[in-house]
């Protein structure tokens, strides 16, 4: 595999993997003792994170300067929304990926030199 495949491939396996993770958190729904539309409707504001991650996933996809950004933005968001003041160790885990990936499509995009479209 050239370096180039790498440094292609590396952020969009990563952003999925990280999606992967993020869905890990939403199955501590189950154990909850809900009904059947409790659940449901817990599962999905657990996979809000997740569905934010895809979607950043498939603009970056395509414009990976635009996505790379969008990336960088998503975990500032996230280090702010879920405790980056107080659990800076777990906001760091949580936010500092999104931060890499982004970082990975931005340096793939401007070494392509696309512009974002």
């Amino acid at each position: 595999m050239t370096i180039r495949k790498i440094a292609f491939w590396t952020p969009r396996v990563l952003g999925i993997l990280y999606a992967l993770f993020l869905s890990i958190f939403a199955l501590d729904v189950f154990s909850e003792g809900y009904n059947v539309a409790e659940t449901v409707l817990a599962l999905g504001m657990h996979l809000i994170p997740t569905a934010v991650v895809a979607v950043v996933l498939l603009v970056a996809w395509k414009s990976e300067r635009i996505g790379g950004l969008l990336f960088m933005l998503v975990g500032a968001a996230f280090w702010v929304f879920f405790g980056g003041r107080n659990d800076w160790i777990g906001s760091l885990i949580i936010s500092g990926p999104l931060i890499l990936i982004g970082a990975l499509f931005l340096i793939w995009g401007y070494m392509e030199g696309r512009s974002g479209g």
